[in-house]
């Protein structure tokens, strides 16, 4: 199976058993990640489920392998004839996570969905009344005096 899901901010083609790595994720190495934002998935390679946005009730489960700083990378900027340089260095924080499972259901997102549509009616309350527009006068109109 294959699958596209939203995984820390970027889009990304996954498939069971795959290792991937992702920016930074605030979970623990050895457990359990779920992301709940699954765009697509094609099962058998002919019938492929688009989301509009996502796909609802199905997600993307994945161990965290461990967490890591990627290779220095270093920028350097310089404009000719006006003695300006500069080296600045940057290491990107990443989180290697394996793909365990695509499209297991979820049935929090559902009975969420089903408790805020019974809440809604309930929760409408009456609008206040509209106040008459009061009505402004015009502003007097100002004379320039000429001395003679």
């Amino acid at each position: 199976m294959i699958a596209v899901a939203k995984i820390g901010g970027h889009q990304a083609i996954v498939k069971v058993g795959e290792v991937l790595r992702v920016d930074k994720l605030d979970v623990e190495v050895g457990k359990i990640a779920k992301f709940e934002t699954f765009l697509m998935s094609d099962e058998d390679g002919k019938n492929c489920t688009i989301g509009a946005p996502f796909i609802d009730g199905k997600m993307v489960e994945a161990k965290v392998l461990e967490h890591g700083r990627a290779d220095k990378i270093k920028v350097y900027k310089m404009k000719p004839r006006k003695r300006y340089r500069r080296t600045i260095g940057h290491r990107q924080d990443y989180t290697e996570i394996e793909i365990t499972s695509i499209g297991g259901s979820t049935a929090k997102p559902a009975a969420k969905k089903e408790e805020a549509k019974a809440e809604k009616p309930a929760a409408k309350k009456a609008a206040p009344a509209k106040k008459a527009p009061t009505e402004k006068k015009p502003a007097a109109k100002k004379v320039a005096k000429k001395d003679a």
